[in-house]
């Protein structure tokens, strides 16, 4: 396989299919040529700050296309993209800024104030804000504001400032970088740490594009129609599995992307029937949201041909109401920050049998061992999960415990411990079974025990806290702390520790739920044995379900 940049396929689908509609965003139409040139043009403009190849440049945006513009222009200067999620507190942007390096910024003037609030005590030199809707036309903008339709932020800034269209004002001249695909990174991406803070993973060009274009070249050939096809962007572009669809089905092909800001049901359904969509992906909750909308049914989906899940395990039942709804089987998609695109369902082989998560990426070897021993388990025998690439970086940023722990030299390779556990098959189908108990999914999201537990634990009268999930068929899990606090407080409630964990993380990571106890159940050697916890809470369930 030839090692390629993030952006080169995009600059041949430019080329090849200039007037294609590449980006339909709020309903305003994007062709190839005219995204080139914009990206060309905001690539202009970041140099022009004295951005240079190396440095890290945040993006703090929801799915927009100034998203699409911004990760394009870095990659086109060989910047380096780190990406975050947008409902990120100041709390959480602060540690992610500094640890990174970033000296840039690109957010939305809805988080400018988060931005402006660590600006003096971070590394960022550079805040480049835009509104949701700069992209859209002046009827469209107009309409909005006079119906209030689109959220907007007060930007008070300096010579520090400056707004996103003003960089699109630059002629589409960029300078010429040289960037080796192997050794110069790409991104920077953050997720859960086993210490409380969150760990960043770097990431190569060649890692990135190298499963990118396994599922181009050889996952859709014979589904994926070149310069024909649309596919509807419903997932955060900032997390691994949704940017990777993204580029292999969509820009790598001089394909149509619907970019949806916000996953609202409606309109997702209204974009698939008037756009008539072939490709989609989503998590379980997502699925779960449309089918259990009351005016699905007026609508016509049935052009979707490849729909695919990931970030969770997809419950049976849904995949057999998707099915009778849609006519179409749901595909697995897994994977990892550390280790991108693992593996698929084979397309056009029927439904997926239950809890398989498809084939390994040719770009892609896994192995499944046993945890204690770090020996290869037999085929369909239980086991952790591990993963290799020869063109992914091995390596946590500022994390060498992490990086041990999580990366296990095994012969001459290095694996990434995924910690979930699976079990194998003759013909290599890999099947899910279940996860650590120290990683939680929630509506897709994957949310680390210890990084909630840290920030409880911060709270002046707590002194200890473990952080469960709760099965919950909408969400996946909901999120549980079991809290102790020092013998002395009072007047400390659950209702005050879901108002700290909210000042300090995102939504989707606060607890739905506090229990207080005297204690903690812990090993001889002090670790907190969050798995017997986790096996009690179940055993609740179960009861109460009786």
């Amino acid at each position: 396989m030839k090692p390629e940049l993030t952006f080169s396929r995009f600059e041949k689908s430019c080329e090849t299919y200039p007037n294609n509609i590449a980006i339909i965003f709020l309903g305003e139409k994007f062709s190839y040529r005219k995204l080139h040139g914009m990206v060309n043009r905001f690539a202009t403009g970041l140099a022009g700050l004295g951005l240079k190849k190396g440095d890290r440049v945040i993006l703090y945006l929801s799915n927009c296309v100034q998203f699409v513009i911004s990760f394009l222009a870095a990659q086109r200067l060989g910047l380096v993209v780190v990406l975050v999620s947008p409902i990120y507190t100041s709390h959480e942007l602060e540690y992610m800024v500094n640890d990174s390096g970033a000296r840039a910024i690109v957010c939305h003037d809805t988080n400018y104030g988060y931005v402006k609030e660590v600006f003096d005590k971070t590394s960022l030199e550079k805040i480049i804000y835009t509104n949701l809707i700069d992209m859209v036309s002046i009827t469209k903008r107009t309409v909005a504001y006079l119906f209030d339709k689109t959220p907007h932020g007060t930007v008070k800034g300096g010579n520090e400032t400056m707004s996103f269209k003003t960089l699109l004002k630059n002629p589409a001249n960029p300078p010429e970088v040289s960037i080796d695909p192997v050794q110069d990174l790409s991104y920077i991406l953050y997720t859960g740490g086993t210490t409380g803070f969150p760990k960043g993973v770097p990431g190569n060009h060649w890692g990135h594009t190298s499963y990118v274009n396994d599922i181009t070249d050889w996952l859709t050939v014979g589904h994926l129609q070149h310069g024909k096809d649309v596919y509807i962007a419903i997932n955060p572009l900032f997390h691994i599995m949704a940017l990777g669809l993204f580029m292999a089905v969509g820009l790598n092909v001089g394909a149509t992307t619907v970019l949806m800001p916000v996953p609202q049901v409606d309109a997702i359904l209204m974009e698939i029937e008037r756009r008539k969509v072939r490709w989609m992906l989503g998590v379980p909750a997502l699925y779960r949201m449309i089918l259990e909308n009351d005016r699905q049914d007026t609508y016509d989906i049935s052009s979707l041909k490849y729909c695919f899940c990931g970030g969770d395990v997809l419950p049976r039942e849904v995949l057999h109401r998707w099915k009778q709804r849609a006519n179409v089987p749901i595909y697995q998609v897994y994977g990892s920050t550390e280790a991108g695109h693992v593996s698929y369902s084979p397309l056009g082989a029927g439904d997926p049998a239950p809890m398989s998560i498809g084939f390994p990426l040719p770009s892609r070897k896994p192995l499944i061992i046993d945890p204690e021993t770090v020996m290869p388990v037999p085929v369909g025998q239980v086991g952790e999960l591990m993963v290799t690439s020869e063109h992914s970086i091995k390596e946590y940023l500022n994390k060498a415990s992490e990086t041990t722990a999580s990366f296990v030299k095994i012969g001459s390779e290095i694996f990434y411990r995924t910690n979930d556990f699976v079990r194998g098959s003759d013909t290599g189908e890999i099947f899910y079974v279940e996860r650590s108990a120290d990683i939680l999914k929630h509506k897709g999201y994957r949310v680390s025990a210890s990084e909630v537990e840290a920030v409880l634990q911060d709270h002046p009268v707590v002194v200890g806290a473990c952080v469960i999930g709760v099965p919950d068929k909408k969400v996946g899990e909901r999120i549980k702390a079991i809290v102790v606090l020092k013998d002395d407080a009072k007047g400390v409630g659950a209702a005050e520790l879901i108002n700290w964990c909210s000042s300090q993380l995102a939504s989707y990571k606060v607890p739905s739920y506090i229990e207080f106890r005297d204690m903690l159940p812990k090993s001889k050697v002090g670790k907190l044995l969050r798995r017997e916890i986790r096996e009690e809470e179940k055993r609740r369930v179960e009861k109460d379900k009786k």
